[in-house]
């Protein structure tokens, strides 16, 4: 009996951008059906980071489960030169419970998360998108940009970071890449101000797009916040705005969605609704083009079924990977 491994390479080119933006739409759409269990996560903290394991049941050509395994250590990068996130996605046969599969989760998890996004932009960002703004040019924001040029088409787009001369970097690249304008924007409000698309994906503690900053008409990808300490988002924002979720349950618990709840100005019932039960129809979009709508992302383990099972069954096609054996085969009596 043998399990594949598959590098952080192997994941990034296996994961092709429409088939990972596919595969969580689709996902979602059965989570809002009832055809699938809702995922699940369990959380730890260490002295220096955090661990936090998400795990879902999905069904392709068989059942499918999957759990990432996940490290978050802030000070790797200034204290050990290792990445912030580490760890590992452990796919297995849900009918027999065989391990298929040890693949990083580092590309699953930026791939999947920007395919999220990308597939809320398509339910509820306007269909016209003069200006597009990544907030954090970390390991995730080339990922989100990639995958939001597949469902809408700025006109220009504006990249922010604390650090400006990564943001300065980060832009030159994408806009050699992408093919696409891609410019630094040194000034935060007024980025916002003039943008009608925005990407958050930071590490931010505290909130720092506010009420004041967004036009109407604006969509709102929030997806730094995934862990109860991080926000990027201010309460009275999301009170006054459309809000849908990955998942309502968890947004409560680490999104953004759970500061306005701790600040007193919303609830759970304030949510519009789950992007699963907007792609199935169940829920309108956008309805109006003033809307503010802010989609709150906290990462969910359908995702990484999602992706985890798209990845092996491309692996199998290409024969991609190394086969390796956890345990010696059994022996007939």
């Amino acid at each position: 009996m043998t399990t594949l491994l598959l590098s952080r390479a192997d994941v990034e080119r296996l994961l092709t951008p429409d088939s990972r933006i596919e595969a969580v739409e689709d996902a979602f759409r059965r989570l809002a059906q009832g055809t699938v269990p809702a995922p699940a996560i369990l959380a730890m903290h260490a002295t220096e980071g955090s661990f936090h394991v998400k795990a879902g049941l999905l069904s392709a050509d068989r059942v499918y489960f999957a759990a990432k395994v996940n490290a978050n250590f802030p000070q790797n990068g200034p204290r050990h030169t290792l990445p912030t996130i580490q760890g590992a996605v452990l796919l297995f046969d849900a009918g027999n419970g065989k391990p298929l599969a040890v693949m990083d989760s580092i590309a699953i998890t930026a791939l999947r998360t920007a395919a999220a996004s990308a597939v809320a932009a398509k339910y509820l960002a306007a269909e016209r998108c003069n200006a597009a703004l990544i907030c954090g040019c970390g390991g995730q924001a080339l990922a989100q940009l990639r995958a939001l040029l597949r469902v809408r088409r700025p006109q220009r787009v504006g990249v922010y970071d604390q650090d400006q001369l990564k943001a300065k970097a980060f832009a030159e690249a994408a806009a050699q890449e992408l093919g696409v304008s891609v410019v630094l924007v040194p000034d935060l409000a007024r980025a916002v101000e003039k943008s009608n698309l925005i990407v958050t994906c930071t590490t931010a503690r505290r909130y720092f797009i506010t009420r004041e900053m967004v036009r109407p008409g604006t969509f709102i990808a929030a997806v730094g916040a995934d862990h109860e300490s991080k926000q990027e988002i201010e309460p009275r924002l999301l009170a006054a705005a459309k809000v849908v979720t990955d998942l309502t349950e968890q947004a409560c618990v680490i999104g953004d969605l759970h500061h306005a709840i701790a600040a007193g100005i919303m609830s759970a019932h304030a949510v519009h609704a789950e992007l699963g039960e907007v792609v199935a129809g169940r829920k309108p979009g956008r309805v109006s083009a003033d809307e503010i709508i802010v989609f709150d992302s906290t990462g969910t383990g359908l995702q990484d079924v999602a992706a985890a099972i798209a990845v092996y069954r491309r692996a199998l096609e290409e024969k991609a990977g190394r086969s390796f054996s956890l345990a010696a085969e059994a022996v007939a009596a």
